[in-house]
């Protein structure tokens, strides 16, 4: 889910990932034809409104006094590339690739809103005619992906809904959590969908000014806080079917390409170290683990999917992430019963010395996977 405010662990756990993926992104740039982003409270400036198609390099710096988040978005809102939680004073670089037509780049000063925008026109056919064709298939096979884990989720998200309108509090508490793992392993790709992902995944804290509070957490609350379900929540159960089965329809129109699955992948891991790490994610029912391996299964899918092309071009890259994959995994199953299971201890129970321990496992993938990007669309 998209996070808004971030706790100090949040913020850390942020600034350090980005200012590493700054660090070793900077190879993307070197060319001279990066797109300088310069984002403020209500600015967002761009270098350029103008660029050929293929790989897009945006260098960004946040200016503002708030977190922002940066987004390459066609006009009709669906978003082809994005960062998420940049911190004030802080600085990223994202790597895309993007064809011929007509964009926005856009700015989002506290992570809410429309936000401050500027056009993008991308001419030519550019590169992307000519990458290498496992390229073509990682996407096709990425795409099944995505479509097969919302096919799999209705289901899953039935069984729950099915207990909480029947005021089975037990049922349902048991079926919250393996409901959410599709949309966790692809998350980059269901919020690319801007109108879907506010009303099935947000928490209370990220609520924008007048909306609705509708979708798993709103449910979650009721479960674990308040203990019961009412006619309200009944009919929240029956929306969040509605919305999920719109989700499974759209998933395979979603905007996807080699450096977004890269992108995404990164994604992922942020959303593991503001969301699940710091326990903030399903806060009421403490099931952050299952979410936490469902981005993680999601992040290595792509990974695998790419590594073809990633170890061809940079062969010591795709070594590491190898390892910390591993690394991450191993650390993982310390709080599961069997490698094959999704009950996962309750994040609760997890001491802060074992938080760190995952914390740091999770900074050690997220820097070489920072460069996976710019290794598959060289």
């Amino acid at each position: 889910m998209r996070a808004v405010r971030l706790t100090v662990t949040a913020a850390t756990a942020v600034a350090a990932l980005t200012a590493l993926s700054a660090c070793t992104a900077k190879s993307d740039a070197e060319d001279g034809k990066a797109i300088e982003v310069t984002a403020a409270d209500s600015t967002c400036d761009t270098s350029a409104k103008s660029v050929p198609a293929g790989q897009v390099t945006l260098k960004i710096e946040n200016k503002g006094s708030k977190a922002t988040e940066v987004e390459i978005v066609f006009p009709d809102d669906r978003i082809v590339s994005e960062k998420e939680n940049i911190g004030p004073g802080t600085k990223y670089t994202l790597t895309a690739e993007v064809k011929a037509g007509t964009y926005e780049i856009a700015c989002r000063p506290g992570m809410k809103g429309h936000g401050v925008r500027q056009k993008l026109t991308v001419t030519g056919g550019g590169k992307t005619d000519q990458r290498d064709p496992r390229l073509d298939k990682a996407v096709a096979d990425y795409r099944q992906y995505a479509q097969d884990q919302a096919d799999e989720t209705l289901p899953r998200v039935e069984t729950f809904v099915k207990a909480v309108k029947a005021g089975d509090v037990a049922a349902a508490k048991k079926a919250y959590p393996l409901s959410r793992l599709g949309w966790e392993r692809t998350e980059p790709v269901a919020e690319s969908f801007g109108d879907i992902d506010p009303k099935v995944d947000v928490r209370e804290d990220g609520l924008e000014e007048g909306q609705k509070w509708t979708g798993w957490h709103r449910l979650e609350k009721a479960l674990w806080k308040d203990g019961r379900i009412g006619a309200e929540e009944k009919t929240l159960a029956g929306q969040l079917v509605t919305d999920l089965e719109d989700w499974q329809k759209r998933v395979g129109k979603a905007e996807i390409s080699p450096s977004s699955m890269a992108n995404g992948a990164k994604e992922l891991l942020d959303e593991v170290a503001t969301g699940k790490v710091t326990g903030e994610e399903d806060r009421y029912a403490h099931t952050d683990l299952v979410d936490f391996k469902g981005n993680v299964e999601g992040a290595q899918k792509a990974y695998e999917l790419l590594k073809p092309v990633a170890a061809k071009n940079d062969p010591e890259l795709a070594k590491e992430l190898d390892k910390q994959f591993t690394a991450l995994n191993a650390v993982l199953d310390k709080y599961r019963s069997d490698k094959n299971s999704y009950e996962f201890t309750s994040y609760d129970k997890v001491t802060g010395e074992q938080r760190k321990e995952l914390s740091d496992a999770v900074n050690a993938l997220a820097e070489p996977l920072s460069k996976l990007a710019a290794a598959v669309v060289k």
